[in-house]
């Protein structure tokens, strides 16, 4: 069985400019590799040891959240005061992506370090097994005598399931599903959205903290994802409803009807049209969803807000690492299509913000455009912490990178794969590295490829696949997946 270099987990900071034309050098090197297949740095791997004082950790893990809708990343409408915030004195960075784009299996991933090929959870019903959840970080962490907390969406398993992690956990306010059948409950009286309550929570657990024992809280909120199939999908906080009115929120440049003609017929017809065709089929429609999901986006900044300042108010603030990012992009009318599945960048593309107090003043404030996945979280809250990391994750410990360290052999490009629903999403495959994005639909026979050059193509517009100019690249890409199926086993 293929495993990642234990030692590794290290990654360039390369700055968000220097990426707009990463094809000028990093394809050179590639042909003198002769593959296209990445590694994580090779180094012999350090002993774990133990830091002076092991740092807190909040995670912050938003549902279904495009990764250019903050105010840090250029969205110039959103208001993410709290997060952009973190970013002014953390690391932004501009190029993370999930390994496949569905929540369940995302989340899987995020919590185990692994690819879905390796953890194997590939639907709404399948928990961890007592073995593998013995391995995931928040496992680990409690072993090592962290106080650890969950709020809001669990995500992986079914009810049962997800409710007997109360169990794992000191502090337990997880819910399965969708974290509630609505947004703000028919029934309730205060009318309390589920993103104020999940930070009610939070400020809850951090009640039962203090400087000595540290802990690590995951607090899952549901939003911005919709609420599907009620009256109104995108729901808001009461405070928020007035926000955005008048506000003319762009198309995404992809949301072309050219785009939508583009794809093949069983892309066309999936669920992704559909759900387009209630949230984005007309310009008042677009408006109409676009101004609540900013409107969810909105709230939850707030609750960042409070939590960042409870942190101060209880002096954890100067040793608590904040990490904020999301399980999967979304499409917002992209190629005339709605959510997330499909290997394209406005799916597979992420939010990722990491604020740690303790780095030097020159390493803060940066963004850094190496590329970085969902499943290297596992390995960096563990080295942070001073423990050794399982060899089964295969996801790169991000703490140099955020030191301002750049090693040199850092990857790439990664492997996604999406083979859950296969009857209304159509399965995919594919390799993305800096410069191409292959892809690989699995369900028609014969299979379909994609190809794009994203130095010259960005917006996935032009299939050089049937391009004899292109055919190295395209023999190279096809290899690099197959050595994938073989070795993320």
């Amino acid at each position: 069985m293929f495993a990642f270099p234990a030692c590794a987990r290290t990654c360039s900071p390369i700055r968000l400019q220097l990426m707009k034309f990463p094809g000028l050098f990093l394809l050179p090197l590639l042909l003198l590799c002769g593959l296209f297949f990445p590694v994580c740095p090779s180094a012999p791997a350090a002993e774990a040891t133990a830091p002076a004082r092991r740092p807190n950790f909040v995670f912050v893990l938003t549902d279904d959240m495009r990764w250019n809708v903050l105010g840090c990343m250029g969205d110039r409408m959103v208001r993410t005061p709290a997060i952009d915030a973190l970013a002014a004195q953390g690391v932004l960075f501009s190029n993370h992506f999930c390994t496949t784009s569905i929540c369940c299996v995302s989340r899987a991933s995020i919590l185990s370090g692994q690819y879905a090929r390796r953890h194997g959870i590939g639907d709404f019903s399948t928990p961890f097994t007592p073995e593998q959840w013995a391995r995931t970080w928040p496992a680990l962490l409690r072993q090592a005598g962290y106080r650890t907390g969950f709020i809001g969406k669990f995500g992986v398993g079914d009810a049962k399931a997800i409710q007997a992690k109360a169990e794992a956990f000191d502090f337990w306010r997880g819910e399965p599903g969708q974290g509630g059948e609505w947004f703000i409950a028919p029934g309730d009286p205060t009318r309390t959205h589920t993103t104020a309550r999940d930070g009610d929570q939070a400020l809850e657990f951090l009640e039962g903290c203090d400087a000595g024992k540290p802990f690590c809280l995951s607090i899952s909120f549901n939003a911005p994802h919709a609420r599907d199939g009620k009256p109104r999908e995108f729901q808001p906080d009461l405070r928020d409803e007035s926000l955005y009115t008048g506000t003319l929120i762009p198309e995404p440049p992809t949301a072309d009807d050219a785009f939508f003609q583009r794809l093949p017929d069983f892309v066309r017809e999936s669920e992704g049209r559909r759900r387009w065709e209630r949230r984005f089929a007309t310009d008042e429609m677009f408006q109409t969803t676009m101004r609540d999901y900013y409107r969810l986006i909105t709230g939850l900044d707030r609750e960042v807000g409070r939590i960042v300042e409870e942190l101060k108010k209880r002096g954890l603030a100067d040793h608590t690492v904040i990490v904020f990012t999301s399980d999967n992009g979304w499409a917002a009318g992209d190629r005339g299509l709605a959510d997330k599945w499909f290997p394209y960048e406005e799916s597979t593309r992420l939010p990722l913000v990491v604020f740690d107090p303790r780095l030097p003043e020159a390493a803060r404030g940066r963004t850094c455009g190496a590329m970085t996945l969902n499943i290297d979280f596992a390995p960096t809250f563990l080295t942070m912490a001073g423990l050794p990391v399982p060899e089964g994750m295969q996801g790169c410990d991000l703490t140099p990178l955020l030191a301002g360290q750049a090693p040199a052999d850092w990857r790439t490009e990664f492997f996604y794969e999406h083979h859950f629903g296969p009857k209304i999403i159509p399965p995919s495959e594919g390799v993305r590295t800096l410069r191409w994005s292959y892809l690989r639909w699995l369900a028609p026979n014969p299979e379909q490829e994609e190809l794009y050059d994203l130095d010259a193509d960005p917006l996935e517009s032009k299939n050089l696949a049937a391009d004899p100019a292109h055919a190295d690249t395209l023999q190279s890409l096809r290899a690099a997946r197959m050595r994938y199926l073989e070795t993320l086993k």
